[in-house]
């Protein structure tokens, strides 16, 4: 009997979560650890390691639109691959650090590398090979951000056995070693393969499902985009909640040992539970978000993040520490996939790259300026709880966004600007000027797969 083809979608989904998981458990998750050994070490402030976890944040966000348009002029496995040799090296760095500033340097490096081969890269190629499936497809590769910090306890144990400078130095080789290959498998699209968007042909497949609310069959360009209120709202939506999460991230396990009584050991698996509900929540927002309203479900996820939040801010017991764990766990599932697949929905994933780029550089400000508020909060008042509060009322006001984020109307042109490689029929009118070709009647061919009727015109790009 045959072995049966898998669809190399869901192949890059399953390379993205390794990698994703890589990058949480061993950089963006475990900088909490880090930052409680390297106080007791280093003596540095609550305000030096918000100003290190904002700067790995701003760099993503000031790279967003460089890296959109890398990714549409070099490839993605380019790209992918610089990143990861940079985040390698980059963690090698950080384990000979002697002072704040070569901290922050090698901090950076490795941040820059792992923007470049991590989410943006990861989502970009994914978004092409997807449409009804896309919040699934989505949520199953963002998985591996929930995994990593599954991992934070183990990571944990190597720092306190073996010390976090060969921590460090062993987490950049892994990353280099498994990561480097698993990128190859991005930046080629279902024509490029001759498969189809979902892994449907359309010559044999009739779906009669009702599409999701604003899924375009209009491919916006970055300027398009950036002209509706939909871009905006989104960016302003996500933005808000990342303060929560940055806060959560930079500041759980300093929050836990200076206030809370707990060990490190006993904040990680604070932290590592928290990443198993972000995991769970995160499978219940790809199945949902195909099915159900995806403005309704990241508005309600904006209520667990800002409920979450306070119970830590005001808990006088474990257990309120750890009901603060569903609350926003949950929240970050469901909501992160569902970022990603209203831009696609939105505005099509011919300029996905520079959409997400030119949105990032929005989002970063609340990554950025979460940790900041929560430690300089923190020094000035001796307490978390004045910050956490703060950030808690903004995600819950954050909600108000993505009830506006409605659909976009299609933009109105005498010519389509050009673009990067067209991924299918229609990406050939923008290349010549002429406007949009309507699809076909959805009884003969759903606009699900409408990646494989024609060939790509362009050669397969690394």
């Amino acid at each position: 009997m045959p072995r049966r083809r898998v669809f190399h979608g869901w192949k890059m989904v399953g390379a993205g979560a390794a990698i994703q998981a890589l990058h949480s458990g061993l950089l963006t998750q475990a900088f909490g650890s880090y930052a409680v050994v390297l106080q007791r070490q280093f003596g540095w402030s609550a305000t030096n390691f918000s100003v290190a976890f904002s700067l790995m944040r701003a760099e993503s966000g000031l790279l967003g639109p460089a890296q959109g348009w890398a990714l549409e002029r070099f490839g993605t496995v380019r790209v992918m691959r610089v990143g990861v040799v940079l985040m390698g090296l980059g963690m090698i760095g950080f384990s000979q650090i002697q002072n704040l500033w070569q901290f922050f340097a090698t901090l950076l490096v490795a941040a820059i590398g792992a923007s470049l081969s991590g989410f943006l890269s990861i989502t970009s190629a994914t978004v092409g090979w997807f449409e009804r499936n896309r919040a699934k497809a989505l949520s199953f590769s963002g998985t591996g951000f929930a995994i990593g910090g599954i991992a934070i306890p183990g990571v944990v144990w190597v720092i306190r056995t073996l010390g976090w400078r060969w921590t460090a130095v062993i987490s950049g080789l892994v990353i280099i070693a498994v990561a480097y290959p698993l990128s190859g498998l991005f930046g080629q699209t279902p024509a490029d393969l001759g498969e189809f968007v979902d892994d449907v042909d359309p010559a044999t497949v009739v779906d009669n499902r009702p599409r999701a609310e604003g899924v375009s069959d209009v491919h916006f360009s970055a300027g398009d985009a950036v002209r509706t209120r939909a871009f905006w709202m989104i960016s302003f939506g996500h933005g808000t909640a990342l303060l929560v999460v940055g806060a959560v991230i930079a500041h759980l396990a300093l929050y836990l040992t200076s206030e809370q009584g707990f060990t490190l050991q006993e904040a990680s698996f604070v932290a590592g539970a928290l990443p198993l509900l972000q995991f769970v929540g995160q499978i219940l927002g790809g199945v949902l978000g195909d099915q159900v309203n995806k403005r309704l479900l990241a508005s309600l996820a904006m209520v667990g993040h800002m409920v979450g939040l306070l119970l830590l801010a005001y808990a006088t017991s474990r257990w309120m520490v750890w009901l603060f764990v569903p609350f926003h766990g949950l929240a970050w599932g469901v909501r992160g996939p569902l970022m990603q697949a209203l831009r696609a929905d939105y505005f099509g994933s011919t300029s996905f790259a520079k959409i997400m780029g030119l949105s990032s550089m929005i989002v970063m400000m609340g990554m950025m300026g979460g940790p900041l508020v929560a430690g300089i909060l923190a020094d000035r008042t001796g307490s978390y709880r004045l910050g956490f509060t703060v950030l808690a009322l903004l995600a819950g006001v954050g909600m108000v966004f993505f009830i506006l984020a409605t659909p976009p109307k299609p933009p109105r042109r005498t010519s389509e600007p050009k673009t990067g490689p067209p991924i299918d029929d229609r990406a050939d009118a923008v290349d010549t000027g002429r406007p949009p070709l309507p699809l076909p009647p959805r009884s003969t061919a759903p606009a699900r797969s409408r990646h494989g009727e024609v060939p790509s015109p362009t050669p397969p790009r690394s």
